[in-house]
């Protein structure tokens, strides 16, 4: 070309998706593989029950399922989402204040490429990283971070997200993930108001991520954006992708509240709004699902029972790695993820894990050979002596080199056993190069 074409930015890489391509090339050599890398609880073998499956039947058989929906998305369903908002205190919504978009990823996309490129939002470290991507992309810059500590269960460190907004006047914006990934900790409302104040005292608007706002046990509690958020502009971003569990749908959408309060929140909002215009719409058939299935008396139950379970995973797994030697490990309270970090200079780029397989030795070993994150290195050779294949934590743009792994999987014995093997492997490999 005359010139360079790409966006800068564009040499980032989505490591949660990258690594498939490393675990395909072991798994066509056929060793199994234990997919801990990606959120999809389908993969991990979650069954639907008939239900939603009979109620899924019933909706296509309208023709209506097959047309455009409304830009902003099915009228019926947005109507039942502000109903179902408004039925809480706080921030009273209307069907208007409700955009789809085809999943979560897509709002997250199109929220951060409609802000000036010399405006920024402030988000947690570590991030989700279509987060993280959405906002690089958008500014062709690394992102403003406050910290998330590992020595105090996650919690945000609010002085730091303080001194930044004060410091950056660029920042327009705070992300708050809640509950949180790849983490897994949960935002008490204490925590929450002191965020809002934060915003409201400099004059910002709030971005929550609250797709696993409903999914929190091990008996804590949390509260929604809509909640606590008083006059202050922002919104929040949801989908059915975890909570139903329909990854596929590509379904999700964003509640904004206070709109009229500030013009350039409503500008803002107005120039998404006018990018979705230009696709016209999202998928219409799971946004007329939604309210068939979050009504139906039996979802609450299907719902307490998935979270029973990812609790009991949560603290099997805590349990096993809370003692092993080398980490620092936080029982996960919300969501589905647990992050896990090595203490500092652990690691270091001699250490390895016996592989069996002589080409997949050699495959690994030419990866590792060039210069990577310690933590990366950790995760190849760990994918390629046992099968487990987890994420690299410094992906989710952050130093502390470490691990995140999924609560999924559905064979419970199969988890532990994934688990003990993990815990073996990561004494293994840090005294390997003593």
């Amino acid at each position: 070309m005359r010139f360079d074409i790409a966006k800068s930015g564009n040499g980032l890489t989505y490591e949660i998706r990258n690594i498939v391509n490393i675990a395909n090339k072991l798994q066509e050599s056929g060793m199994e593989i234990y997919w801990e890398n990606i959120g999809d609880p389908i993969l991990k073998g979650e069954k639907l029950p008939d239900w939603i499956k009979e109620t899924l039947k019933e909706i296509i058989e309208d023709d209506a399922t097959f047309g455009y929906s409304p830009t902003k998305g099915v009228d019926e369903t947005r109507e039942f989402l502000a109903e179902l908002n408004n039925q809480k205190e706080g921030a009273q919504i209307t069907k208007e204040d409700i955009i789809f978009f085809n999943g979560l990823g897509d709002a997250i996309a199109r929220s951060y490429s409609a802000i000036r490129v010399d405006a920024r939002i402030i988000m947690p470290e570590p991030t989700y990283s279509t987060h993280l991507l959405a906002e690089v992309l958008h500014a062709s810059f690394p992102p403003n971070t406050y910290r998330m500590n590992p020595y105090n269960n996650w919690a945000p460190d609010l002085n730091e997200l303080e001194r930044k907004v004060k410091s950056h006047r660029s920042i327009v914006g705070i992300l708050v993930i809640n509950p949180d990934n790849p983490t897994g900790y949960v935002y008490d409302k204490e925590t929450l108001l002191k965020i809002v104040e934060i915003a409201k005292k400099y004059d910002l608007f709030l971005v929550f991520d609250e797709i696993y706002n409903n999914m929190v046990y091990n008996g804590k509690e949390t509260v929604s954006l809509a909640e606590i958020i008083g006059d202050v502009p922002g919104m929040s971003m949801k989908g059915i992708s975890k909570e139903v569990p329909w990854p596929g749908a590509r379904c999700g959408w964003i509640e904004v509240y206070n709109i009229k309060n500030d013009e350039a929140f409503e500008r803002y909002i107005n120039a998404i709004l006018q990018q979705k215009m230009a696709e016209v719409c999202s998928t219409t058939f799971p946004q007329m699902a939604i309210p068939k299935i979050l009504s139906n008396p039996k979802y609450q139950e299907y719902l307490n029972e998935r979270l029973r379970h990812y609790e009991k995973l949560s603290n099997i797994a805590y349990n096993i790695l809370k003692d092993v030697p080398y980490i620092v490990v936080n029982r996960t309270n919300g969501a589905f993820y647990m992050s896990v970090v090595f203490i500092e200079a652990v690691l270091n780029n001699k250490q390895t894990l016996p592989i069996s397989n002589p080409s997949v030795k050699d495959y690994v070993e030419k990866i590792t050979n060039e210069p990577i994150e310690n933590d990366k290195r950790f995760v190849y050779y760990l994918l390629a002596s046992t099968g487990i294949c987890v994420v690299p934590l410094t992906s989710f743009f952050t130093p502390l080199p470490g691990f995140r792994m999924t609560l999924l999987e559905k064979d419970v014995d199969k988890f532990e056993h994934t688990v003990k093997t993990l815990a073996e492997k990561i004494v293994e490999y840090v005294e390997s190069s003593k």
